[in-house]
Order: structure tokens, then C-alpha cells, then sequence
């Protein structure tokens, strides 16, 4: 698989990412460590974990499994040095880790040692804020979104005491690089800007939602991803399987992440069903697999984007990663902007 620079950081890692939230819940040790088998032999070296996981659901006898299962394939593996390995601090809310308190430097230095310890290894590379402690307009938040509560005083507060703290673990060599997830331009530039400021670590991408069904980074989230050099790890690139069409007709099939999570967090509403018929039918009239058009077209974007990839079996995952090998037509790009345009904001 080809590799690509993760921005700023001269890192160079995978074009698409492996994601690993389902392993420990839709997905057996085993099944996980199979998954990973193939990544790696597809050159699929760059892989994308949280405190948290796995996810459908979030809970507590289950947060950190999927690190832990990380662990266990690198104990009998070995070959720590072939992996880029990025994972997630939780952020405020999240009652299953820490009963949803809200992230602080104190919290963080003991979230990096407990994940070094699931995931058997010494270092993080890529080490993620997994969402702001303030209020943002992501997961499906922006349609009630009132950003008046967050006060800019206390939040820059926070991202020096951060930033400080991340500075002394990587100079701990416990973590690489920094990252945000789920974060918002404001945010994002804030953080770059006390960072120069203050001669601190520098936030190196940023991990939001991105697909076809899911466009908030096209404006000015781009704008700032190119002059800033910030690349996108996009989550849900086939908005949790919805592009894969086999939810279409508003069905669940068994054993899918809809059966364990039916609005797949917000995703499901009236407008998504057209929405995703367009598309299947531009994969359609081109003989094209729709998760592979969709994945090919986020790598094709204007700005740097990383599509985070996950499966439930090696059958999907197999043809997702043969996705890097598509390059879109004209054509087919002139037919998405058009179905973009008659479906804007189907979620």
C-alpha cells in the first residue's frame, strides 16, 4: 500500500487507516487479530484505537478491550516498529470511563499509562483527544447547537494545560505526536496558535466525521486542513455501512451494527435513504463497488484525508482496502457533486 507524510510530523504511514472500534464487541479477539493479520499484510500499517473501545455498545466492562486486543496481536506478533499506533483520551460525558469526567492533565497522564499498559508497548505515536470538554456541534449536535455556554477564558486555560502536559510525555518518549478528534476550526486554530505561541507541541491532524453522506469539512475545515498542513483521519467514511446499501429499504440485517444500534447514532432519518440510492446508483452505472467509490472519493478530495477503515468480517475489509486502487472518473465525480447538491445534509 502506498504511503503518505501525516502532515506537518514528516511520519509517513498508510493511505487509509485501520479502524478498531468493533473489536471486542461485534468482533471476537480472534476475529480482531485476523483483521490485523490482513492490514498488515497489505501494508495497512497505520491503526486507530481509543480508551473507550469498542463501541455498540460504549461500556464498562468493555472499555479498553480493543487496546487490550491491539496488545495481545503485538505480544505474539512482535514488530512494534512496522505499526503507527494512534489511540484516544476520552473527553467529558462519557460515563462508562471515569463516570464522564472531563479531561485535565492529571486525567490524561494516567489515560496514557493505562493505554501503554493495554496495548503492550512503550510509546504512543499518534495520541488523540477524543472530543472537546466543551459543547461542539458534532454527533448530529449541529442542529441544536448554542455555543454560548463555552467561555474562551478557561478554555485556552485548558489547552496550555494540555499542550504542557503533552510536551512532557513526549519528552517522557511515552507519546509521539498530538492530535484533536472531533474538534472545530475555532478550536483547532486556537490550539495551533497557543502552541506557536508558546513554543509548545503542535497538534499534528484531526480526526472528524467525513463521507459522502457527511460533508461539514468541506468549507472552512479545508481551508484551514491545507494552510495549516492538517490532515483529516476520517471516521465513518461509509457512514457506519449505510453507503455499503445494505440498509436500504430501511432494513437491519442481522448481525450488522444497526441491529446493535438502530438510528446508528443519529444517522438514520427520512433523508438518508434517498440520499444513499443516489449513490448506489452512481456506483451502479459505472460497475463500481459503492464502499470502494466511497472511500476512493474521500482520498480524492482537495485536502489531505486519511479514511479510517473497519469491519465486522475480512470479506469487507479485503474490499475496502482495495479501495487505495481507485482512482474516480470525471465522470463519476460530476455525478457525486450533483447528488451532493440534491441531498446536502441527509443527517
Amino acid at each position: 500500500m502506498r504511503q503518505v507524510k501525516l502532515g506537518h510530523t514528516g511520519v509517513s504511514v498508510s493511505a487509509l487507516c485501520l479502524g478498531t472500534m468493533t473489536w471486542g464487541t461485534q468482533n471476537t479477539e480472534k476475529e480482531g487479530q485476523a483483521q490485523a493479520d490482513m492490514a498488515m499484510d497489505a501494508g495497512l500499517n497505520f491503526w486507530d484505537t481509543a480508551e473507550m473501545y469498542p463501541v455498540n455498545p460504549v461500556s464498562a466492562e468493555t472499555v479498553g478491550r480493543s487496546e487490550e486486543i491491539i496488545g495481545s496481536w503485538l505480544a505474539s506478533r512482535g514488530g512494534r516498529s512496522r505499526l503507527v499506533l494512534a489511540t484516544k483520551v476520552t473527553g467529558e460525558g462519557q460515563a462508562a470511563v471515569r463516570n464522564g469526567a472531563a479531561l485535565t492533565g492529571a486525567i490524561m497522564r494516567e489515560a496514557v499509562d493505562g493505554s501503554l499498559k493495554r496495548l503492550r508497548t512503550d510509546y504512543i505515536d499518534l495520541y488523540q483527544l477524543h472530543w472537546p470538554n466543551r459543547a461542539i456541534p458534532h454527533f448530529r449536535d449541529i442542529w441544536t447547537y448554542d455555543p454560548r455556554g463555552n467561555d474562551k477564558s478557561s478554555v485556552e486555560a485548558h489547552m496550555i494545560e494540555i499542550l504542557e502536559v503533552s510536551q512532557d510525555l513526549i519528552r517522557q518518549g511515552k507519546i509521539r505526536q498530538i492530535a484533536l478528534s472531533n474538534e472545530t476550526v475555532w478550536g483547532t486554530a486556537r490550539w495551533l496558535a497557543l502552541a506557536e505561541a508558546q513554543s509548545l507541541p503542535r497538534m499534528a491532524c484531526v480526526q472528524n466525521e467525513y463521507s459522502l453522506l457527511c460533508r461539514q469539512f468541506d468549507s472552512d475545515w479545508a481551508e484551514l486542513s491545507v494552510l495549516e498542513d492538517m490532515p483529516l483521519l476520517a471516521f465513518s467514511p461509509l457512514a457506519c455501512g449505510i453507503l455499503s446499501g445494505k440498509y436500504a429499504g430501511d432494513v437491519t440485517p442481522e448481525g450488522t451494527r444497526r441491529a446493535l444500534n438502530p438510528a446508528l447514532s443519529g444517522r438514520i432519518t427520512p433523508q438518508v435513504f434517498p440520499a444513499t440510492a443516489a449513490y448506489l446508483g452512481i456506483a451502479a452505472r459505472h460497475g463500481l463497488d459503492p464502499c470502494q467509490m466511497a472511500l476512493a472519493f474521500c482520498l480524492a478530495r482537495p485536502f489531505q484525508v486519511i479514511p479510517i477503515i473497519g469491519a465486522t468480517n475480512l470479506a469487507q475489509l479485503a474490499a475496502n482496502i482495495g479501495a487505495v486502487d481507485l482512482t474516480l472518473s470525471p465522470a463519476v465525480l460530476a455525478e457525486i457533486d450533483a447528488a451532493h447538491r440534491n441531498h446536502p445534509q441527509p443527517y
